[in-house]
Parts: C-alpha cells; sequence; structure tokens
C-alpha cells in the first residue's frame, strides 16, 4: 500500500496545470525518494508494484511518467529505490542543460522565434542563448484555456528577451513574422510523432505553410519506447464557459512530417528513423 503522504505528491502531479512533463517527471522521482524512506522489504515491493500502475495513470499521455515508472525497480531495497530516483533526477536535469546548449545554436542573431504552451526544455534554449550574447525575440501564445504562456512570458520579462503575447487563434498569423519556431514535447512516439498541448499541431502546419522550421526540444525520456501515433490517449479535461460544455482536449498529435528535429541532449534527432 502507498502511504497517503506519497499519494498527495501524486494529487499534486494530477491537479497541476502549468507545469509540463518535465516538472511531473521530476515530482514523480521525488515521490520515489519520499517512498524509500518510509518503506522497505515486503511493504516496499508492493508499494512500487503500485507505483508502476499509478504513476503512468498521472498523464497516460506522458512518456516520462511511463519511462520513470520503468526506470526505477520493483525491490525490497529502500537505497536501490532512492539512488535511481535521484539518477534520474540528475540525468533530467543533465539533459535539459545539454539541450539548452544544442538548442541555443539554432538561435541566431534577430532572430523570431515563435512558441506554444509552456516548456522548461525551450526555456533553457532561451536562457543559454541569452548568455552567449544572442538577440532574438519571442512570439508566444497565451495558450488558453490554462494559459501557460503567460508563465513563460513572465520567464522572458525576467530574462528582458522581448516578447509578444497572441491569442490561439492568431498562429497563423504571427507564424509569417517568425524565422523560427521551438516547442517542448510531452511525448514522442516510437514512430516519430510530437505529443504536445493541443495547437501545437496547428503551428507546425503553419510553419510548414510559411516554410518556418519547426523544431521541438524534449529529453530522451519522453521517447516512448512503445506507443505509436495511432496508440495515443489523449485526455480531455472537463470545461465550462459562461455556462456552455467547451471540448477541452489537451493535447494533440504532429506527424513526423512536419518536425524538422527533435532537439534532445544526444543531439538533433531527425523523425521517424533516428527517434
Amino acid at each position: 500500500m502507498i502511504p497517503p503522504e506519497v499519494l498527495s505528491i501524486l494529487e499534486e502531479m494530477r491537479a497541476e496545470r502549468i507545469k509540463g512533463a518535465s516538472w511531473l517527471a521530476r515530482r514523480g522521482a521525488e515521490a520515489y525518494v519520499l517512498l524509500s524512506q518510509l518503506l522497505e522489504g515486503d511493504e516496499l515491493r508492493e508499494a512500487l508494484e503500485e507505483m508502476r500502475r499509478k504513476i503512468p495513470a498521472v498523464n497516460p499521455t506522458m512518456a516520462s511518467l511511463y519511462n520513470l515508472s520503468r526506470f526505477v525497480p520493483v525491490t525490497e531495497n529502500p537505497e536501490f529505490v532512492r539512488a535511481k530516483a535521484m539518477e534520474f533526477i540528475r540525468l533530467g536535469e543533465e539533459a535539459r542543460r545539454e539541450i539548452g546548449n544544442i538548442g541555443s545554436e539554432l538561435i541566431d542573431e534577430g532572430e523570431v522565434v515563435i512558441t506554444h504552451s509552456f516548456s522548461s526544455a525551450v526555456l533553457e534554449i532561451f536562457k543559454t542563448a541569452r548568455k552567449k550574447g544572442r538577440h532574438f525575440r519571442v512570439v508566444l501564445t497565451e495558450s488558453s484555456p490554462d494559459f501557460e504562456g503567460l508563465a513563460l512570458a513572465r520567464e522572458l520579462e525576467a530574462m528582458e528577451v522581448p516578447f509578444e503575447v497572441i491569442t490561439d487563434a492568431q498562429l497563423g498569423l504571427f507564424t509569417r513574422e517568425a524565422t523560427l519556431s521551438l516547442v517542448g514535447a510531452d511525448s514522442v512516439t516510437r514512430d516519430g510523432a510530437v505529443v504536445n498541448k493541443a495547437g501545437t499541431y496547428l503551428l507546425s502546419l503553419a510553419c510548414h505553410d510559411a516554410g518556418v522550421p519547426f523544431y521541438v526540444a524534449a529529453e530522451s525520456f519522453k521517447v516512448h519506447p512503445r506507443l505509436t501515433s495511432e496508440e495515443v490517449e489523449i485526455v480531455e479535461r472537463p470545461y465550462v464557459r459562461m455556462g456552455y460544455r467547451v471540448r477541452n482536449f489537451l493535447f494533440d498529435v504532429t506527424p513526423w512530417r512536419y518536425v524538422r528535429g527533435v532537439i534532445t541532449e544526444l543531439g538533433i534527432l531527425v523523425p521517424p528513423k533516428e527517434v
């Protein structure tokens, strides 16, 4: 049985609206660390078997949670569990830094980058490009209905990077002004499709039509080893506005043919073969 302290972390993960798959994976790893401090022996083994079901169920669309649940072994040894969970956290931090270094080389002086939603990997690219002295501008959507884009706007403001916030409906209009598109990913399927905030597919189509390179930034633990694009389960969250039910699928699937490359800590992978 999973202790209530650990279950509360899982509930926190389910309730999170702004932070993405990287944050959820890290928080999930921290749940494993806490579990290793509370249980041992047969109780620990039973709880870990249950965690293999509950962690991916927090959001079935996110490969990072599936991979985390397989990275931590089912064992009676709490020290081994803690070591593997901490290793997962360390590898994630290293991956994000390397993605920032690799991805920042795509941003030239005077670049106009268009993005959608909030991605810690994309933010790391912006931070690294800024540290390298690059001057660029960002066009970002407000990303309704949870408005993750406004969280990115606050980060850009603190970095003194010029930006414009647009409504999601204006993606097609403003893509014509962009020279580069960078988005994050909640998952990359084994056949190279990108699962991300709903609206990402529309941005990829606008980029394709306008000849703007469309890149995805994602740590390698976001590549799902089994799931194909046809098998993705897209979560819909209840949403009501002014008394009317509004359809609210959280993610969409962008086919690999619209993706110039997936920026990982291993390098820029060209889907689908290199994924």
